[in-house]
């Protein structure tokens, strides 16, 4: 397991103190620490392991989306209905969720790195799976991963420091980034920000080797570690300065047009998968996190009236539970055409589905009463068995991060525990 490296020198010191030149030139050590490598033998897999975790804001009515019956033979759910074909395609998963982990909506910063939030001045969480994963194995790809969003920039990512990395919303902005090769001025002026970040790490280096002659040895091995961090960010520099260099993927695709209407849930959730697809398929990216933040206006849906919000606080009123029940049921359908897509392009080794996890969850179990158990869990894909349903203890969860855990192993790191996970899932199993 990676770890975060802390200071004492024994004299009161400000971080950035430690980071600072004589150039004026500062950074602070968290961020560089989370650049460390930490896993020596993870070598790029001739058919790459993916991740793609796909976050609601407002959950999805356990009711309609678990079937009543564990094992594979189950009968699909109201949800479920209409994934049939793909079902041995994908697990079901209920009883689940985040040891320690409350708060209601203040949880969607846990979802993917199941840690607890913290309170007041320590309100922070730590690195999220997918980019944990990101930091070790995405050095293969143009992009280490794609943080995206249906609206706004909050995410669930977030780098081992606690820091939350921005979402990008516009689906035109990305595809963009990922298949419109960027004018000669704007390749320099890439060119120009690695280089310049390179020689900013020289001074920050030279910087802190001068303080360390004031420090004890077990400080002084504390800052060599730092050192490590500082020659790894140097090679993502180096990396990023080769990439400017490659022309980008050309695919048979039209810039996407952007939905204007901030309620169309259900379509900004299909074009924002088209693009996650297009990105996987050409390697652009092997890791993605997409939120579907909770939309607090009327979703374009035949039979829906009301706002989804107002909707997912149902209070088991029948009328709001119909109408929520149709925003859901198509919020699945989508994922499971997501699925479809991915299973129909070919790989060397599999189709694309088979060589990534995909997972669909959400903070709240129960929308109603911002209750963070009993999380809605679909998990797709990933080199794994699927076609059940792993029905755990709904009074007394088993621990989700047991699932993440399972996809980082699948994945090829070499780690034996993530945040609260007391081992793999139990019942999934390898293909």
């Amino acid at each position: 397991m990676s770890r975060q490296v802390h200071f004492n020198f024994g004299k009161k010191l400000n971080r950035r103190t430690v980071l600072r030149s004589t150039a004026g030139v500062g950074m602070a050590i968290p961020w560089l620490s989370a650049m460390q490598k930490a896993f020596a033998g993870s070598e790029e897999q001739k058919t790459p392991k993916r991740f793609v975790a796909m976050t609601l804001g407002l959950g999805l009515h356990a009711e309609n989306l678990n079937p009543e019956k564990a094992g594979r033979d189950y009968k699909p759910s109201r949800y479920l209905e209409k994934l049939q074909d793909i079902r041995d395609k994908y697990t079901v998963v209920s009883g689940t969720s985040h040891p320690e982990v409350s708060g209601g909506h203040r949880a969607e910063a846990s979802l993917l790195s199941a840690t607890p939030m913290g309170k007041g001045a320590q309100a922070r969480t730590t690195i999220s799976i997918d980019q944990l994963l990101a930091k070790h194995m995405g050095h293969n790809t143009r992009f280490p991963s794609l943080v995206l969003s249906s609206s706004g920039n909050s995410s669930p990512s977030y780098t081992e420091n606690g820091s939350m990395i921005p979402a990008e919303s516009s689906p035109a902005r990305l595809f963009m980034q990922l298949f419109v090769n960027d004018s000669p001025e704007e390749q320099a002026k890439q060119l120009h920000r690695a280089r310049q970040g390179k020689s900013i790490m020289d001074l920050v280096a030279e910087d802190a080797k001068s303080l360390s002659r004031e420090l004890g040895a077990g400080d002084r091995d504390r800052l060599a570690a730092y050192f490590n961090s500082v020659r790894e960010l140097e090679k993502r520099m180096l990396e990023a300065e080769q990439w400017a260099h490659l022309p980008k993927p050309k695919v048979d695709a039209k810039k996407p047009i952007d939905i204007s209407n901030p309620n169309d849930f259900i379509g900004r959730q299909r074009l924002m998968s088209d693009m996650i697809r297009l990105a996987l398929s050409t390697d652009s990216t092997r890791f993605v996190s997409y939120h579907l933040g909770g939309s607090g206006g009327v979703v374009p849906l035949e039979g829906v009236d009301e706002g989804y919000h107002s909707l997912s606080h149902h209070g088991l009123d029948e009328e709001k539970l119909e109408q929520l029940a149709l925003i859901e049921t198509a919020i699945v359908h989508a994922w499971g055409d997501f699925l479809r897509g991915l299973d129909g392009v070919q790989e060397e080794s599999g189709s694309l589905l088979e060589n990534t996890s995909v997972l669909l969850t959400s903070n709240l179990g129960n929308a109603s009463s911002h209750d963070n158990r009993n999380m809605p869990v679909l998990f797709a894909g990933g080199g794994f068995k699927h076609g059940q349903h792993l029905a755990f203890d709904k009074k007394n969860n088993y621990p989700l991060p047991n699932l993440f855990l399972s996809v980082l192993q699948q994945s090829g790191l070499e780690v034996d525990q993530f945040a609260t996970s007391t081992g793999t899932m139990s019942g999934l199993e390898a293909a």
